[in-house]
């Protein structure tokens, strides 16, 4: 699920191939997106909340209106499910995670891959941007997170402790800590700083 920015709007990824946006005032649907072929894994806004971003099992992300629903643009690269996608802080950059072991950026305006980035040995369950939009995190369910250059697409660290997959990874707002959260039952905090001198 993801809030639009201004709070007045939640949408939903379902199994049931469908994306949904409700009213956060009153609870009731606003719209109901045209169906992916497959169930949809994840979903995004845009900083200024102009685009939707689903993520779906066909391996494809697509980009929407959300006041309409119209599709703007397909995107597909993945050669596995899509699960996770994510935009980076000031809406050019598009990241997605896939079953397929890897990272893509992509270039919102265009749709055109900017970088395919492999360090995961497993599924890519989760990305998030640093608030500075220089770092990508990634984490994966072989239990590692990587840290990635956004600029350039370099790997810069490997993070590991988690004894099982990472599902969710999420910075503080001042980008100073990377929480993750793992199926090995713990949330762990790392000093992104301290973690990227040791590189």
């Amino acid at each position: 699920m993801a809030f639009s920015p201004d709070g007045e709007l939640l949408a939903s990824a379902s199994v049931d191939r469908t994306v949904r946006l409700w009213d956060v005032s009153t609870g009731s649907t606003v719209r109901t997106l045209p169906r992916h072929p497959q169930p949809v894994g994840s979903v995004a806004f845009s900083p200024d909340g102009k685009l939707l971003a689903t993520g779906g099992h066909d391996r494809t992300i697509r980009l929407r209106d959300p006041l309409t629903g119209r599709e703007i643009r397909s995107i597909s690269g993945h050669t596995d499910m899509v699960l996770w996608v994510a935009f980076s802080p000031d809406g050019r950059v598009l990241a997605s995670g896939g079953q397929d072991h890897t990272v893509r950026m992509w270039d919102v305006g265009t749709g055109a891959e900017l970088y395919t980035l492999v360090e995961h040995t497993e599924a890519v369950n989760a990305v998030a941007f640093s608030p500075d939009g220089q770092l990508l995190a990634s984490g994966a369910w072989d239990g590692t997170i990587a840290l990635w250059d956004v600029a350039t697409g370099a790997h810069l660290r490997t993070l590991r402790g988690h004894t099982w997959g990472v599902m969710t990874l999420a910075f503080s707002p001042d980008g100073a800590l990377l929480a993750s959260g793992s199926d090995d039952g713990v949330i762990r905090l790392w000093v992104v700083e301290e973690e990227l001198m040791q590189r």
